[in-house]
């Protein structure tokens, strides 16, 4: 542990110290990882997750042209408060920001040439600093990267500490492991930042995803309606209690992972821990295995018409996320974007019910629609367009949102005023009437 500690204070990443380390302390802290975001303490979050959807769909309503940035919020403020314990309410919150700028720099200096020569030739990492740009820029946004996550760390640990009764978050049981484990704070901030980053993005752009394939293929949204309709109505939003009735949403949220996996190289490279073979080649101790997602979900045997959206491919498929990953047999598995074997997505739980609620709400409340160009003809997003890098994400496109009509509308503003006055500081924003015993 103590080199462990000197690694992160001489500015290493948390993903390259894992590879230093030995097997016992990456199993603990996969450990932590895991039992603290299990199925039973996933159910802690839900009042988290159904307020931000609140504040979304309330964002979208008031503001629809800037969908991208209330979904960012949205995904955001669920992982800051599950994580470490309070809100995000703006998307001009500089913390907000400041996580996305690191994002953005971190998957281009991945995406660069020399930062795979540099991985493929570990000797060239000896060169100076200033005779490789591309570390430089790493090294400064490492910084920055660090610093952010000391931020919420800190006040996290601080707030926990200093309250007999804190709200449900990550960083409650962090700061008992910590006691027990004896490590750093850096080392806890990266456990707890790596999972802010991890499930902020990738939400986000899920839920992007899912609007593009809307424009692309409206008959299935169409059909999603339908079903809403049949079983929620117009007098309310859809719940959580209502999924096992909503099989063709259901439907939408797999296929929103299987159609265009945001990671489609898998979420990172593993290395074996021993020899092994497969298919006739031998693949040494050590070797770096990467989860091809996409050629997986983009199997025409597997799944017909790979290039469709259709969520009817799960009509029949009752299993949560969770459930499918750790199916035995391998081809009952909806999707992969959460990773395969013991080094599954720790937040599989809480994403599987954020989709949920992300998706069948909008689908309640909204038409997504095509735009016209100067001459009248609808304007289909190409979802082969994307952005380069660690996470694939469609270029911007163009898109109309409405309320389905004035009663939905005026339900999304209702749901949200009485959200906020009976859970949030009207000042802060920030929560003081958590439901106990939830």
């Amino acid at each position: 542990m103590a080199t462990l500690r000197t690694n992160l204070e001489n500015g290493m990443p948390l993903l390259a110290i894992l590879y230093s380390i030995d097997e016992l302390t990456i199993f603990q802290v996969r450990k932590i990882m895991h039992d603290l975001l299990n199925i039973h303490a996933a159910e802690a979050f839900k009042p988290y997750q159904v307020l931000e959807n609140h504040q979304m769909m309330f964002d979208i309503l008031n503001d629809p042209n800037n969908y991208v940035q209330h979904v960012r919020r949205y995904a955001n403020s669920l992982m800051t408060t599950t994580t470490f314990g309070y809100r995000v309410s703006t998307a001009n919150d500089p913390h907000f920001t400041e996580l996305f700028d690191v994002l953005d720099e971190f998957l281009l200096l991945g995406q660069t040439g020399l930062a795979a020569l540099l991985d493929y030739l570990p000797a060239l990492q000896m060169l100076p600093t200033w005779m490789l740009p591309v570390k430089q820029r790493a090294q400064s946004n490492h910084r920055k990267e660090k610093a952010l996550y000391r931020y919420h760390w800190d006040k996290a640990k601080a707030d926990i500490l200093s309250s007999e009764s804190p709200n449900p978050s990550f960083s409650v049981g962090l700061v008992k492991e910590q006691k027990n484990h004896g490590f750093s704070d850096d080392f806890a901030a990266y456990i707890a930042g790596t999972l802010l980053e991890a499930g902020t993005d990738t939400t986000a752009t899920t839920l992007i995803w899912f609007l593009c394939a809307m424009l692309i293929f409206p008959g299935v949204q169409e059909r999603a309606k339908a079903e809403l309709e049949r079983v929620v109505g117009a007098d309310r939003m859809p719940r959580i209690e209502d999924e096992p009735n909503l099989q063709y949403i259901r439907g939408c949220v797999k296929e929103s992972l299987r159609w265009m996996p945001i990671t489609i190289m898998g979420a990172m490279p593993h290395a074996l821990t021993e020899d092994s073979n497969y298919m006739g080649f031998r693949l040494p101790k050590g070797a770096a295995l990467v989860n091809n997602v996409y050629a997986i979900h983009s199997d025409s045997v597997r799944f017909p018409r790979p290039h469709e959206f259709d969520p009817d491919r799960f009509k029949d498929d009752k299993q949560n996320f969770y459930d499918a990953a750790v199916n035995p047999d391998v081809s009952q598995r909806d999707q992969f974007c959460f990773g395969a074997g013991r080094r599954i997505c720790p937040g599989i739980h809480v994403a599987d019910r954020s989709l949920f609620l992300g998706i069948s709400r909008l689908l309640w409340a909204f038409d997504f629609k095509r735009p016209l160009d100067d001459n009248g003809n609808e304007i289909v997003p190409d979802h082969t367009k994307i952005t380069q890098g660690f996470l694939a994400a469609p270029l911007d496109f163009e898109f109309v949102i409405t309320p389905r009509d004035s009663k939905r509308a005026e339900i999304i503003r209702s749901e949200w005023e009485t959200a906020k006055r009976d859970s949030l500081d009207p000042e802060t924003m920030q929560w003081i009437n958590f439901p106990k015993g939830t």
